[in-house]
Order: structure tokens, then sequence, then C-alpha cells
């Protein structure tokens, strides 16, 4: 998957759209946004406009040494989870798609499954404890520390458990949008004893939600980093 290059293809709206009205006009702008997203290998930077004009939810997404790009919002799914966890929040799993059939799956914010990427692929978290992130890292009574376990490709990587310990850094104004945004910076010192590996995820938190704003992480332990900046929040 060339996410950097690719966005949310056309027909796949289209599909989405069937049952919509006013659809044609919604193509139209998603296709003056794609025309816009694709010329170059630069960052893709949209303005204020471009992105309030198009009415699907958004985000910019970077990986590593790789071009920006804008991507759209394919689906919003709920999660279908088997843990035994009493009064979990419901999940919603947000599904951003390329136009050669990649895909990012993200709660919250937080990257759980990625699909044909070029560099290899998350297959799963699960985990027994509700993601912090979901929960609401901004909250004194969110546990601060998370425990889950990891697939990854390629190589036979399954089951590997991951800790997590949460902190807040600061408080932030970063740009969203062009526009200044309070944030809460919260970094995730996540370790894997298994394979003596540590790295540090970054989010970004609305101050009065806590919802994920922007984020820094890895996708899998030895996988690279991936930025992602929500523009246009999906509403359910």
């Amino acid at each position: 998957m060339r996410i950097y290059k690719k966005i949310f293809p056309l027909i796949a709206v289209s599909a989405v759209c069937l049952s919509l009205s006013g659809c044609s006009q919604r193509i139209s702008a998603l296709n003056d946004t794609i025309k816009l997203a694709f010329w170059g290998n630069e960052d893709v930077v949209l303005t204020p406009e471009q992105v309030s004009a198009n009415p699907y939810a958004s985000i910019y997404v970077k990986m590593e040494d790789t071009a920006q790009a804008f991507v759209v919002l394919a689906f919003a799914e709920p999660k279908i989870s088997l843990s035994s966890v009493k009064n979990a929040p419901k999940v919603l799993e947000l599904k951003w798609l390329s136009a050669d059939n990649g895909m990012l799956v993200t709660v919250n914010g937080r990257l759980v499954k990625t699909h044909n990427l070029l560099t290899g692929n998350l297959a799963a978290v699960e985990s027994e404890e509700p993601d912090p992130l979901l929960l609401g890292l901004h909250l004194s009574s969110t546990p601060k520390t998370w425990t889950r376990t990891l697939d990854w490709q390629p190589g036979y990587h399954y089951g590997y458990k991951a800790k997590s310990e949460f902190k807040l850094i600061s408080d932030e104004n970063i740009l969203i949008n062009g526009t200044p945004t309070p944030a809460l910076h919260f970094s995730e010192s996540v370790s894997v004893d298994a394979l003596n590996i540590q790295y540090q995820n970054e989010f970004w938190l609305n101050p009065q939600t806590g919802s994920v704003i922007k984020s820094h992480q890895k996708i899998a332990p030895n996988l690279p980093f991936i930025d992602i900046t929500l523009l246009k929040p999906f509403a359910a």
C-alpha cells in the first residue's frame, strides 16, 4: 500500500453514496479533492476551506520519510469483541481506505489494524482491559497503564504482550487544519519484553472530550511510525 500517494477511491465512495440524495454533488466535491491530493510527490496540504467543503471525515497520514497524504473515511463499523470486560465502552472502528485497497483501522485514534502496507501490517490488537485512550486519558479515574497482545506481519509475530505506561507531557496548542488547537499531549511508553523492544507513542487529545486529534504511533514493534492528524471528525 503506497498510502502516501493514494487516498480513498472514488468507486468506493460511489458505492457508499448509492442510497444518499445529492450524491453526484458529493462525488464531484471529492473528485476535486482527489485531483489536489494526487499531484506531485510532496506533502499534500489542503486549505481549511477545501477540508470543510469535503463531506467526508478526513485525516492527514504520513509514514516516516514519505509524503503526507490526505485520506477520507470509508467505513465506520461497531467492533465485534469476545472480551469478557464488564461495562466496556462501545467501540467503533473507523476504516480509512486507499486507492490500492490498503487500509488503516483506528479506534479513537489508536491504530488497531492495517492491510496491504508495503512495510508490513498490524494484524490484531487484543486486550482484556479497555484501552485508556478509549476510556479518556484526560480523566483522573482512567488507568494510566495498559497491557495487550499484538499480532503483526511479516514474520510469525502473534500474541506478543505489550505493556504501556501513559504520562501527561503538557498542555499545548497545535495546528489542525491551519487553526491553533488546544491539546493535552500524552506519551505512551511501550515495552515488548519478549523481544527486548521499547518505543514511545505520542497522542494529542481534545481537553474536553479526550478524543485523539493527532498521533505519532508505531504500526508494530519492528515496523515504522505513522503520523495521523484528524482534520474532520466522523459524526455518528
